[in-house]
C-alpha cells in the first residue's frame, strides 16, 4: 500500500479511500478469490468477490493487458481500488486485508494477510471554493478505467496516484447544458471564462500561462504527458499540501510564482487548455508541487449548495440533473457527480 487509507466526511459519512497492491512471485498464474478488508477489530468492513471484485481489482498498467483481472500472472501487479464509506464513530485506526487464492485452476484454498496498515490521522483539509455561483457538476467517479481515481504515473523510480481525489467542475444550466449555442466550441461553454479563486491564503509555486487552446473541442486533438494539464497554478498551502488549478483560459493567469495570495483571489479562468473533453476545471490536493509525481490527499470544501447529482454521467450537457434538495454543506466533500453551488 502506498500511502495510508484517508478519510474524507461527505454527506455525513466518512469515506475511506486507499490502494492495495498485489504482486505475484509464482511461477504459474494465481486467481484471486476474495479480498476482505477488516477493521482493527477484525469486524469485515467489506468483502469483494466476483463481479466485485473483477470492478475493483485492475492491472497497473490497464492497457497491458486483458481478460479477467482476478487472473494474476507471474511477475504481474494488480490494484484493489477501495473507497469505503463509514460513520464517523466506526473509522478504525488501521485495516488488515485478507486475500484468499488458489493456482488457476484449482480450489482457491490459500489466505494470505496484508498485515496492519494505519488510517491516516491528518484528515481532509478544508477549504473555500475554487469557483463562484453554479451550477457546477462535480466530475469524479472512482470506477471510471480513465477517470483520475485509477490513473497511475511513474516519474523518477516512483509511482503515484495525484488524482485519488480529484475533481473535474463542469458549469452548467438549470437544463443541465454546458454551453449556450454550438457546445463544440469551447468559448461557448457557461464556464469558460469563469474567475478560478485560491482555496485558502497561500504561496504561488507553480505557473504556466501559455500554453495554446483549440478553438473547438473536435480539435483538440492530444497532448504529450508532460502537456496535459495545460495552463495550470500551482499554491503551497500548509503541512506540505499543493492545490492544483488545470486547464486554464491561455493568457489568464494573473499570479507569478513567489507570490502570497489571498483566499478568494482570482488566479486565473476556467478554460481547455490541454487534455479534457468539455471547458472544466480540474481541482486536486497533493503532497508535493508535481503535477504527475504527487501523492492525492483529500479536501473537502468549508460550504457549497448540493442541488442534485446525475446518476448516469452520459446525460452531463444532455438532460437536467437528478435534484437532492440537500440544501448547505459543510466541511464536506460533495458526492461523486453532484451538481452544486459555490457562495457567491
Amino acid at each position: 500500500m502506498p500511502v495510508a487509507p484517508a478519510a474524507v466526511p461527505s454527506q455525513g459519512r466518512l469515506r475511506l479511500f486507499h490502494e492495495l497492491h498485489l504482486t505475484s512471485f509464482a511461477r504459474e498464474p494465481l486467481a484471486i478469490e476474495r479480498i476482505e478488508v477488516q477493521g482493527d477489530d477484525g469486524r469485515v468492513l467489506a468483502s469483494y468477490a466476483g463481479d466485485a471484485l473483477r470492478r475493483r481489482l485492475v492491472p497497473a498498467v490497464p492497457a497491458a493487458e486483458t481478460g479477467d483481472a482476478r487472473l494474476l500472472a507471474p511477475g504481474t501487479v494488480r490494484v484493489l481500488h477501495v473507497e469505503l464509506e463509514l460513520a464517523p464513530t466506526a473509522v478504525p485506526s488501521s485495516l488488515r486485508h485478507i486475500v484468499t487464492y488458489g493456482v488457476a485452476g484449482e480450489p482457491a484454498d490459500a489466505q494470505v494477510s496484508a498485515g496492519a496498515v494505519a488510517v491516516g490521522s491528518d484528515g481532509a483539509i478544508v477549504l473555500g471554493p475554487p469557483l463562484r455561483g453554479g451550477p457546477w457538476a462535480a466530475v469524479f467517479d472512482p470506477a471510471w478505467a480513465r477517470g483520475h481515481r485509477r490513473v497511475h504515473y511513474a516519474l523518477e523510480g516512483r509511482a503515484t496516484l495525484p488524482g485519488r481525489f480529484a475533481l473535474d467542475l463542469v458549469k452548467l444550466d438549470a437544463q443541465g447544458r454546458i454551453a449556450a449555442a454550438d457546445p463544440d466550441v469551447i468559448r461557448n461553454a457557461y464556464g469558460c471564462g469563469e474567475p478560478v479563486l485560491a482555496v485558502a491564503d497561500a504561496e504561488v509555486v507553480a505557473v504556466r500561462n501559455d500554453y495554446p487552446e483549440a478553438e473547438r473541442i473536435s480539435g483538440n486533438g492530444r497532448h504529450r504527458l508532460s502537456a496535459g494539464s495545460g495552463n495550470h497554478v500551482v499554491l503551497a498551502l500548509e503541512d506540505g499540501r499543493h492545490a492544483f488549478y488545470e486547464h486554464l483560459r491561455p493568457g489568464s493567469v494573473r499570479v507569478a510564482v513567489g507570490q502570497r495570495v489571498r483566499r478568494g483571489e482570482v488566479l486565473g479562468e476556467v478554460g481547455l487548455s490541454g487534455s479534457g473533453g468539455w471547458p472544466h476545471l480540474h481541482f486536486h490536493v497533493a503532497d508535493g508541487p508535481s503535477l504527475l509525481g504527487a501523492e492525492g490527499l483529500p479536501f473537502a470544501f468549508d460550504a457549497f449548495e448540493l442541488l442534485g447529482r446525475y446518476g448516469d454521467f452520459e446525460q452531463l450537457g444532455q438532460a437536467p440533473w437528478e435534484p437532492q434538495g440537500a440544501g448547505m454543506r459543510r466541511g464536506e466533500r460533495p458526492p461523486d457527480n453532484a451538481v452544486l453551488r459555490f457562495p457567491d
